[in-house]
């Protein structure tokens, strides 16, 4: 039997509540509750996070226990930051995240914004 790989993405549980299954349970869970955000990496960059609110075991299809990211509605998105696409946990120091877009930045086309940050201009 071939093993099939699975994307792990965020999905709604039956509480309504969106969440973000992973394979293990964060070490330091009490630093990601405490401000922490899950930040996605799209298109070779990081262009958005969620405010992680809680963190919760599950029991997947194969009666094996997960970790469950609770997030937060709100998609906020960030200052677009070249980074690969990761699995595991990476703990972002406040220097290392990128800052929020706001303002007149958040209005620009993601290209746009992209190439006034390589020019130093954002």
């Amino acid at each position: 039997m071939q093993r099939q790989k699975r994307r792990q993405t965020a999905t709604s549980s039956k509480a309504g509540r969106l969440r973000h299954i992973t394979r293990n349970m964060p070490r330091r869970a009490h630093e990601i509750l405490d401000g922490g955000s899950l930040y996605w990496v799209i298109r070779g960059r990081v262009q958005a996070r969620q405010r992680i609110i809680a963190i919760e075991t599950v029991t997947g299809p194969d009666c094996v226990d997960r970790c469950a990211l609770i997030l937060d509605s709100s998609l906020v998105s960030t200052m677009p930051l070249r980074m690969r696409a990761f699995q595991g946990w990476r703990y972002l120091s406040k220097f290392d995240t990128p800052p929020d877009l706001g303002g007149d930045a958040h209005s620009l086309p993601d290209k746009i914004v992209v190439e006034l940050q390589e020019l130093g201009l954002l």
